[in-house]
């Protein structure tokens, strides 16, 4: 793609178009006749990003990770809790509603669901033709013949200008939505999910449709969605959201081809190879044990380490860094996938990790061990530093000590057995001796009758003789 020009007011290509620090969304619960806030909801909680112009960030994740706030808050739709967005160069955190209305023409929002996002009271040509009345534009030709040459542009008829939304497609609502955010040209647009509720085949012509676009007018894109494939498709970076943090931002082809975060490797085992010669090949499908955890009370350290598989102590209790452990690609782990352990001090499982791991392949499990048997190798030859070598001494030692702390209680509870048995044999003997009535209306246990039914009154024992 050629570089823009600086008379038009564009950033040149590669040049750092949005930078986000620290951006933080916590939407506070309240309760009570006084509405006393009781919690928050921890939606976006720490991100640190940059988008160069011209290019495409993929943005990726379960559903409730706080992909959609992001795009709002960059957008400036939603109000940050705490951080800073910059638009080419200039602070619009916290600018107003008059502030932002010159920005509104550089940064524009396709949203997800096209039947919702459209006036049905409106036509089409009133819902494009928007834009330039807010913004006290007025196009060489007019209003409705640039309004007539966008729907032409996004694959529609431009006589359907008069018409309503309910007489178009999902598909096609969603084509209206990419016009009218493109109507002033935009310098960056933020798609949430822009083809998610369409079908299939609708799904590559609006994504061809976006590629297009993005090289006729110079367009910068933050598309947000689900479809790991769609995302390779059409991005340059991706990055990949999980409870409100990015655990991993890589280039494309580093992170399809070398996934570094145990979430990412389990998102990418997720996506199925449209090759028909491996249909009955056993595919290594990573399964996730539970839900996402609530974002009211996010777990402490690294926030996935309820459900990995690798987790150890130092993850349930320090966070870790989002840094770049190689060119392209940064990553927020402990132990990270294909990389050696930031981390090699600790290897001790959590009981949670544990369990998950059962529901992991083998296959999986053994490259993941790869990393483990490196680290013991570096340091019987050396390479380690003797602080990590006395660390894991010490941890060898107390494991000793506890074996020995366990074989002692082992022959403790030998030896007591004997006595143990001896007072089980006297209470044989006490239960085999006859017992005598204690009252005179009930009789010992050892003269009842064997039969199964109940003696007669008259045949009770004549204790109260006695």
């Amino acid at each position: 793609m050629p570089r823009q020009s600086e008379e038009n007011g564009r950033v040149a290509d590669g040049e750092v178009l949005l930078k986000v620090t620290g951006l933080q969304k916590h939407f506070p619960i309240k309760k009570g006749l006084l509405q006393r806030q009781v919690g928050a909801v921890h939606a976006v909680d720490g991100l640190d990003f940059e988008v160069r112009s011209g290019e495409t960030l993929g943005v990726v994740g379960e559903s409730g990770c706080g992909k959609s706030t992001m795009g709002r808050l960059i957008t400036r739709l939603l109000e940050p809790t705490g951080g800073k967005v910059e638009f080419e160069g200039k602070d619009i955190t916290h600018l107003g509603v008059t502030g932002m209305r010159p920005m509104r023409r550089d940064v524009q929002m396709i949203f997800q669901d096209p039947y919702s996002s459209l006036n049905p009271r409106h036509t089409i040509g009133t819902i494009i033709g928007a834009p330039f009345r807010l913004q006290g534009v007025e196009p060489e030709g007019g209003i409705k013949k640039e309004v007539q040459r966008l729907l032409s542009v996004v694959g529609l008829n431009p006589e359907h200008y008069n018409r309503y939304p309910h007489e178009f497609s999902g598909g096609q609502r969603q084509r209206i939505g990419i016009a009218r955010a493109l109507a002033l040209k935009p310098k960056l647009v933020v798609a949430d999910e822009p083809v998610s509720a369409l079908d299939v085949s609708i799904q590559a012509q609006v994504v061809n449709l976006m590629d297009d676009l993005q090289e006729e007018l110079g367009l910068t894109y933050v598309i947000i969605a689900h479809d790991l494939s769609v995302v390779r498709h059409v991005s340059d970076r991706i990055a990949v959201m999980y409870l409100g943090k990015i655990v991993e931002l890589a280039d494309r082809d580093l992170l399809y081809k070398t996934p570094m975060h145990p979430y990412t490797k389990a998102l990418m085992s997720a996506v199925p190879i449209p090759d028909p010669k491996r249909k009955n090949a056993k595919s290594e499908r990573i399964l996730l044990k539970g839900d996402v955890p609530s974002p009211i009370s996010p777990p402490s350290g690294c926030r996935f380490h309820t459900r990995c598989w690798k987790a150890t102590e130092i993850c349930r209790t320090t966070e870790p860094a989002l840094v770049e452990l190689r060119p392209g690609q940064q990553v927020a782990c402990h132990h990270p996938e294909n990389f050696e352990d930031q981390a090699p001090q600790d290897t001790v499982l959590l009981s949670a990790a544990k369990e998950a791991a059962e529901l992991v392949a083998d296959e999986v499990l053994a490259e993941s061990a790869q990393t483990s048997e490196a680290l013991a190798t570096a340091v019987a030859e050396g390479e380690v530093g003797t602080e990590e070598a006395t660390a894991s001494a010490d941890a060898g030692t107390e494991e000793a000590g506890a074996s020995e702390e366990a074989a002692a209680s082992d022959e403790s509870a030998a030896s007591e057995e004997p006595e143990a048995s001896e007072s089980s044999e006297q209470a044989d003997e006490e239960a085999e001796a006859p017992e005598e009535p204690a009252t005179a209306e009930k009789p010992a246990v050892a003269e009842k009758p064997a039969v199964a039914e109940k003696p007669a009154v008259a045949e009770k024992p004549a204790a109260s003789e006695d």
